[in-house]
C-alpha cells in the first residue's frame, strides 16, 4: 500500500483539523466515561480535557495524515475503581470512543447535507474548503470507529473482547498490548488493515450520505 496515495500539501489545510478534532473527541469520550464510573486515572493524567495536545500521539497522528490509519495516546484507566460489573464498565468505556466517532460522522453528514442543499455550491474557495473539511471529517471518523473496533490490542475492540471473557482470559488480552504497536504496523504494511477496513468504511460512508439525502454524492464517490 502506498501511504502517500492521494496526498497533497493543500489537503493538510482541512485534513489535519479534521483529524485533530476527531481524535480529541474520541479520547475525551473514553476519559469522560471512565470518570463517570468513578475512575479518576484519566483526569489525574490530564486527559479529561478537550485540549488536543493532551491526546495526540505523534506517530499515530502522522499515520492518519499519510496512511489514513492512526491513533491517539491511549487513555489510562484503572478498572479496579469500577463498582459492580467491571467487565461491563470496561466495555462501555471502550465503546465510548468509537461511538463518539460515529456520532461525529453523523453530525458531519448533516452539516454536509446543509452545505450542499442550502448554499450555492462550488462557486467559492470557502465553499470548496468547507466541503473538503466536512467530507474528510466524516471519512476520518468512520475510519477511526471501524479501526478502533478491531479486536487487536491495544485498540478498543480488544478491550471490548476482553470484557466479554472470564477474568483469567481478560488478563491475557491485556498482556498482549505491549506487542500491539508491532502487530498494527505489520498488519498495515501487509495490507490486511486496508483489506478489512476499506469495504466497511465505504458501506458506512455511502449509507450515511444516503441517510442525509446525499445519495447522488454517494454514487459519485462510491458507485
Amino acid at each position: 500500500m502506498n501511504i502517500f496515495n492521494n496526498f497533497d500539501l493543500y489537503s493538510l489545510i482541512y485534513w489535519v483539523p479534521a483529524i485533530i478534532l476527531a481524535l480529541t473527541m474520541h479520547e475525551y469520550a473514553h476519559a469522560r466515561m471512565a470518570y463517570a464510573f468513578g475512575d479518576p486515572t484519566a483526569k489525574d493524567a490530564g486527559r479529561l480535557t478537550l485540549n488536543p495536545l493532551a491526546h495526540l500521539d505523534p506517530i499515530g497522528t502522522l499515520m492518519l495524515v499519510f496512511a489514513h490509519f492512526g491513533w491517539a495516546k491511549p487513555v489510562p484507566i484503572n478498572p479496579y475503581y469500577f463498582q459492580g460489573d467491571r467487565g461491563q464498565k470496561i466495555m462501555l468505556v471502550s465503546v465510548a470512543g468509537p461511538l463518539s466517532n460515529i456520532l461525529q460522522a453523523l453530525v458531519g453528514s448533516v452539516l454536509l447535507s446543509l452545505l450542499v442543499h442550502f448554499t450555492i455550491s462550488g462557486q467559492s474557495k470557502l465553499w470548496q474548503l468547507l466541503f473538503s473539511f466536512l467530507f474528510s471529517y466524516i471519512n476520518i471518523n468512520i475510519v477511526l470507529a471501524v479501526f478502533n473496533l478491531l479486536p487487536v490490542p491495544p485498540l478498543d475492540g480488544s478491550k471490548i473482547l476482553a470484557s466479554l471473557l472470564p477474568e483469567r482470559h481478560m488478563n491475557i488480552v491485556f498482556a498482549l498490548e505491549r506487542y500491539g504497536f508491532i502487530i498494527l504496523i505489520a498488519l498495515m504494511f501487509l495490507g490486511v488493515l486496508s483489506l478489512i477496513i476499506t469495504p466497511i468504511v465505504t458501506v458506512l460512508f455511502s449509507g450515511l450520505l444516503h441517510l442525509v439525502g446525499l445519495g447522488e454524492l454517494a454514487r459519485l464517490f462510491f458507485g
